[in-house]
C-alpha cells in the first residue's frame, strides 16, 4: 500500500512538472515585458502582450499534431518531442531583435510545450476515471500553480542578476531536469493494443467522433470562456500593477499571493470533489465568479481605478472560484472520450484555445489605464458560460426524463 501511494504521489508530481513547464514559459516573462519590448523595438503594451496571448496559440494547436501522434507511437516519443522543439524555438527567443521574430519563437515555444501538457491530461485519463480523475488532476493541478507562485519573482531575480535572455536559458535548463525526470521513472500509459495506426485524416474523424458527445463539446466551449477571460488578466497583469499603479518591485509578490488563491482552491476541490461532484462545485464556481465580476463593475463604473486592497479582494475572490473551474471543467469534457484521449484532449484544449486568444486580445486592448473591461469581461464570459451549463444540464433532465419513461414501459 505504501508503495502505490508512493507511485501515485511520484505520477502526480511528474504530471505536475510537464505542465508547470508552461507556466514557467508564461510567468517568469511577465515582470520583463516591458524590458524585452525595449530590446526589440516596441514600447506598445498592447504589442507586449502577444508574447502571453500568442504563446497561447501555440499551446493551443500544437496538440492537433501531438494528439493523434501520441494516439499512435504511445505518449513518451510525443513528450520528447516537444521538449527538443521547446529548447529550439528558446533559443530563437534569444537571438530576436525584433517582434515578429519574438512573436515567432513565442508560437514556436507554445507548440513545443503542448506536447507534455497535452500528454500530461492523456495520461491521466489513461490511468484513472469519473471522480477519481478529477481528484488526481486536482492534485496535479495544485502542485503545478506553485509555479506563478515563484516564477515572476524568479524571474525578475533573474533580469535583475544578469538580462532578461538569462529567463530564456533558465526555462531550457528546468525542461531538461523534468524531461530526464520522465524518461527514468514514468512507464509508458497507452497498451500497444489501444493504439491506432497513425492517418492523415485522423483529426477529421476523432473531429466527428468527439462532436457526438455534447457533454464534451459544452463543457470544451465553457472552458475557452474562462480561460479567455482568465488569459486577460494574465496578459495585463503587468501592465495594471506597474504602470497603473507603480507596484513594479510589489508585482511578482502580488501574483504570487493571488495564484496562492487559486491553489489553494485547487487543492480543497481534491477532497471537496469526492463529496460533491464535479458539477455542483462547477455550477457554484460559476456563479461566484460572475457575482464577484459583476458586483465590480456596478461599485467601480467609472473605470477609476479603487486602491489596490479592494482590487486585490476582487481578483482574489474570483481566482479562488476558477481554481475549483479549471480541473473540473477538463474532467468533465473528458470523461466520455477516454477511448480517444490523445485526440480528445488534443481538440478540446485547441477549441478551447481557439476561444480563448481572440477573447484576450480583445479585452486586453481596452486594459489601458484601467482595470474595468478586464472585469466586463469576466462578467460576460462567466454569464455565457453559465447559459451553456444551463443547456447542458436542460438536456440531461431530457435524457433522464426519457430513460425513466423507458424503464416503466
Amino acid at each position: 500500500m505504501a508503495n502505490t501511494k508512493r507511485s501515485q504521489a511520484e505520477f502526480v508530481g511528474l504530471m505536475a512538472s510537464l505542465m508547470a513547464i508552461v507556466a514557467l514559459a508564461l510567468d517568469a516573462l511577465l515582470p520583463a515585458l516591458d524590458v524585452i519590448g525595449r530590446s526589440i523595438g516596441t514600447a506598445d503594451p498592447t504589442e507586449n502582450q502577444l508574447l502571453i496571448i500568442l504563446f497561447f496559440l501555440g499551446l493551443g494547436s500544437g496538440p492537433l499534431i501531438f494528439g493523434p501522434v501520441s494516439d499512435s507511437l504511445g505518449r513518451k516519443p510525443v513528450v520528447f518531442i516537444g521538449f527538443a522543439l521547446f529548447i529550439l524555438a528558446s533559443l530563437l527567443c534569444v537571438s530576436a531583435t525584433d517582434l515578429q521574430t519574438m512573436v515567432l519563437g513565442r508560437i514556436l515555444q507554445g507548440i513545443g510545450l503542448s506536447a507534455p501538457r497535452t500528454i500530461s491530461i492523456a495520461m491521466i485519463r489513461d490511468s484513472y476515471s469519473g471522480d477519481r480523475m478529477a481528484r488526481i488532476m486536482s492534485f496535479v493541478t495544485v502542485v503545478f500553480i506553485l509555479v506563478p507562485v515563484i516564477a515572476p519573482a524568479s524571474g525578475k531575480l533573474i533580469m535583475d542578476s544578469y538580462d532578461w535572455q538569462a529567463i530564456f536559458y533558465a526555462q531550457v535548463f528546468c525542461s531538461l531536469l523534468v524531461c530526464l525526470w520522465f524518461w527514468r521513472r514514468q512507464p509508458e500509459t497507452l497498451a500497444p493494443v489501444n493504439r491506432k495506426p497513425f492517418k492523415f485524416n485522423l483529426f477529421g474523424q476523432g473531429f466527428k467522433e468527439l462532436i457526438k458527445y455534447r457533454q464534451t463539446m459544452i463543457y470544451t466551449l465553457i472552458s475557452g470562456f474562462i480561460t479567455g477571460s482568465f488569459l486577460v488578466y494574465l496578459s495585463t497583469s503587468q501592465q495594471i500593477f506597474e504602470r497603473q499603479y507603480g507596484l513594479d518591485e510589489s508585482f511578482p509578490y502580488i501574483f504570487a499571493g493571488l495564484a496562492i488563491t487559486i491553489g489553494t482552491a485547487t487543492f480543497m476541490n481534491g477532497s471537496l470533489v469526492m463529496r460533491f461532484g464535479m458539477q455542483r462545485l462547477i455550477t457554484l464556481s460559476l456563479i461566484t465568479f460572475f457575482a464577484v465580476s459583476l458586483t465590480y463593475v456596478l461599485l467601480f463604473p467609472s473605470g477609476v481605478n479603487p486602491q489596490v486592497s479592494i482590487l486585490l479582494t476582487f481578483f482574489g475572490l474570483q481566482f479562488f472560484a476558477i481554481g475549483f473551474l479549471f480541473g473540473n471543467l477538463r474532467a468533465m469534457a473528458m470523461e466520455p472520450v477516454g477511448h480517444i484521449a490523445g485526440i480528445a484532449a488534443a481538440l478540446t484544449g485547441f477549441l478551447s484555445t481557439l476561444m480563448a486568444v481572440p477573447i484576450s486580445t480583445y479585452i486586453g486592448q481596452y486594459v489601458l489605464g484601467t482595470a474595468l473591461p478586464l472585469f466586463i469581461g469576466f462578467s460576460i464570459c462567466s454569464f455565457i458560460s453559465i447559459l451553456l451549463l444551463g443547456v447542458a444540464r436542460s438536456e440531461d433532465l431530457k435524457e433522464w426524463r426519457l430513460k425513466l419513461i423507458r424503464s416503466k414501459a
